[in-house]
């Protein structure tokens, strides 16, 4: 890859007029470099390559940052009075003087004085059912809109505005407690506003990515780059935490305001597409590089599929079909520029399995996300903020599954066989966690730090990896406009499990059958991929047979 030299001091009016469609602080770090440093020598596309990865990185943790919250406030919202320290402006009953002003008031005398209107009544977990569903069904409906806008504005301005809507919605929960706001219909609707403008994160990175890296190493540099969703939810528990039991607004208000902060740097520095600063090139030189390798892998198992078709009784094209469940044959038609359809991206092979999978295997996740900190603390005797703190091991475990995942799938080209054998491993394990999680501390911690390995894994992968494959098959014949309408797809579909799990959670009566549903899920989002992590062993058998090598 060649190096570009940044032109010299004597070209500081052409430099001005740089990438005149890239963001204002790209071409103002480009002007400074220009007359600052004139014989600085740097790669460029490797430059823009760290910026997308650091930006994109920077604003999905953002977005999950903002999301967890709720799960750590419900833990103050409504709690067991009998165990929180009276506060110094109440006395005990009796000890007041009537109507005299400068007595205390007396403590009520009902056991629900410590929590927080509407969330003191006995029906209070369907009530923060409620919440979770109205954010969660908002964010599911709408996601199926943001990959068709996606495709066709500005992701920079797409994803600014969301980040920006997503921290003021933040904001507006936290600002009930200032204002003494009581309502449920308030807390509802904006839970369901900020969930509708959470959906321009997903498709908006997730586009920007996959059009500035190529297939090698994709389920690595994916695993590492989706970590950005545990570091957000450890992020969004350890501000929550930190103040939930002073003043549980701040655990609203602090994250809103980062992730507007967020936003605009956003705004101000991401670069959507190669294209903007002349990298397109040497972007495509690679891809094509890598193209060629994989044509050229395919035409070899080609070969072997059509001296196989006598044994197998089955043709080459079929055979290479079934073989490569994701990448799919080799397509010669001329490439196309307009922007997929919805039923159109739906045909594209794995697709609707891997969707139904992740409708599963996301309620799993996001049951844990909503709940967890609250099932914590009323199946032992930790508080809140310690309940909280021990609830972020679930999402470091996530971190190690997700690197995990994508090393695996990279390794054997068999993602949905890495899905189907981390969620086989995963059911059992949600059945020991609620029997002895709550031995001890140390073997809480233990297990919930498998189980996020095990759950959050072929979460990630098919989120991340597979979908950007999927969103870049070769039935679009070269459309480079279907990453943002397959991801919210795939996405979108998941959100509605993930929608429903945290509310079938607050509805179900007891936590073993809370489990149980969990377990259920696990197993039907395995089922979901076993066609297609079939067609994958038997593409592996084949290989091994005649010793053909995948690119």
């Amino acid at each position: 890859m060649q190096r570009a030299r940044v032109p010299s001091t004597g070209r500081q009016q052409r430099m001005s007029s740089t990438y005149p469609s890239a963001p204002i602080g790209v071409r103002l770090i480009s002007y400074l470099s220009a007359k600052l440093c004139p014989r600085l020598q740097v790669n460029r596309v490797l430059w823009f390559k760290c910026s997308v990865l650091g930006l994109t990185y920077l604003a999905y943790t953002c977005y999950h940052m903002t999301r967890k919250p709720i799960s750590v406030v419900k833990s103050v919202l409504h709690r067991n009075c009998s165990t929180v320290t009276l506060p110094p402006e109440f006395v005990t009953p009796g000890g007041g003087g009537g109507s005299d002003p400068t007595v205390p008031p007396a403590l009520p005398t009902d056991g629900t004085w410590c929590d927080y209107a509407p969330f003191d009544q006995p029906d209070f977990n369907s009530l923060f059912g409620a919440l979770d569903s109205a954010f969660l069904f908002s964010y599911a409906i709408a996601m199926f809109f943001a990959g068709f806008i996606a495709e066709r504005v500005s992701l920079r301005y797409f994803l600014a505005l969301g980040m920006a809507f997503s921290g003021l919605f933040c904001y507006l929960f936290g600002m009930a407690k200032v204002y003494d706001i009581h309502a449920l219909w308030y807390f509802v609707a904006v839970q369901a506003l900020a969930g509708m403008f959470q959906t321009t994160g997903w498709p908006g990175v997730v586009t920007i990515v996959g059009r500035w890296f190529g297939k090698s190493k994709r389920g690595l540099i994916f695993g590492i780059w989706n970590s950005h969703t545990s570091i957000g939810n450890v992020l969004g528990t350890l501000i929550a935490a930190h103040y939930v039991e002073r003043d549980w607004s701040m655990s609203f208000v602090v994250p809103g305001f980062v992730m507007g902060l967020c936003g605009f740097l956003m705004f101000l520095f991401v670069v959507e597409r190669p294209e903007i600063v002349d990298c397109q090139e040497k972007v495509a030189d690679y891809a094509q590089q890598q193209r060629g390798s994989s044509a050229g892998s395919s035409v070899r198992r080609m070969d072997d599929s059509v001296s196989d078709v006598e044994d197998s009784g089955v043709s080459a094209e079929q055979e290479i079909n079934e073989r490569t469940p994701i990448l799919g044959s080799i397509n010669r038609a001329p490439p196309q520029h307009d922007a997929i359809g919805f039923f159109g991206a739906l045909r594209i092979p794995g697709v609707i399995e891997f969707s139904l999978s992740l409708f599963f295997s996301k309620l799993v996740s996001y049951t844990f996300l909503f709940w967890l900190p609250f099932y914590i603390q009323h199946s032992t005797s930790m508080g809140a903020k310690l309940s909280a703190d021990v609830s972020t091991v679930f999402d470091i475990g996530g971190i190690i599954g997700a690197i995990a995942a994508g090393m695996l799938s990279d390794a054997s080209a068999m993602p949905a066989t890495t899905c189907t054998g981390m969620l086989a491993i995963a059911a059992p394990l949600l059945l020991i966690y609620r029997c002895w999680g709550s031995v001890s501390l140390s073997v809480n911690i233990l297990l919930l730090f498998v189980v996020g390995l095990m759950v959050n894994g072929p979460y990630a992968l098919i989120t991340t990896s597979v979908s950007a494959e999927l969103g870049q098959h070769s039935s679009l014949n070269g459309n480079s406009k279907a990453l943002a309408t397959v991801t919210a797809i795939i996405d979108g579909t998941g959100s509605i499990g993930a929608a429903i799990g945290p509310l079938l959670a607050g509805m179900v009566s007891g936590w073993n059958n809370v489990f149980y549903m969990l377990v259920i899920s696990d197993v039907l989002a395995l089922a979901m991929l076993l066609r297609i992590s079939s067609k994958e062993c038997s593409r592996r058998n084949i290989n091994r047979r005649y010793n053909v090598r995948i690119e």
